[in-house]
């Protein structure tokens, strides 16, 4: 949206639907790891990386029926704050801290412009979908809370 590419690319999942033959977990076990990785405290998208690295596990879904955000949900593991719009915040808070040092750099005011109206488009669809607090409201002060 904010860039000068007309599109994405990338590669695109596997066209197969079921799952693959040379896993060698069944849909308990996978459940059981996933629980186990989000009470240490890695995030979704970390769970998915260990099992694809680690367990030799390609796609969660395809082997179980569910996402892993599903399962952490079923199991009151989700954070309060998504980790699309946590990863956001974060960045923010950089550029703000950045701007504190660099009151100059109009390319960075830029950035950090296009950043918080990504966090605010976010934070509109979020309570809509209802994963955000009613009432919840980003400002720099709560994103720099959030990162500490």
């Amino acid at each position: 949206m904010h860039s000068r590419k007309k599109g994405k690319s990338g590669s695109s999942p596997q066209a197969v639907k079921t799952s693959q033959e040379w896993v060698e977990y069944d849909s308990k076990q996978v459940e059981e790891i996933i629980i186990n990785l989000a009470n240490a405290g890695h995030t979704s998208g970390e769970i998915g990386t260990i099992l694809r690295d680690q367990y030799g596990i390609p796609d969660v879904k395809k082997l179980t029926g569910k996402k892993i955000s599903h399962w952490l949900e079923e199991n009151k593991l989700l954070p309060e704050i998504p980790q699309d719009m946590l990863n956001l915040i974060k960045n923010a808070a950089k550029i703000e801290k950045h701007m504190e040092q660099n009151k100059k750099d109009f390319t960075a005011k830029r950035g950090l412009q296009l950043t918080v109206s990504k966090i605010r488009r976010l934070q509109k669809y979020y309570l809509k979908k209802g994963k955000l607090p009613k009432g919840w409201r980003y400002s720099s002060e709560v994103g720099a809370l959030l990162v500490k």
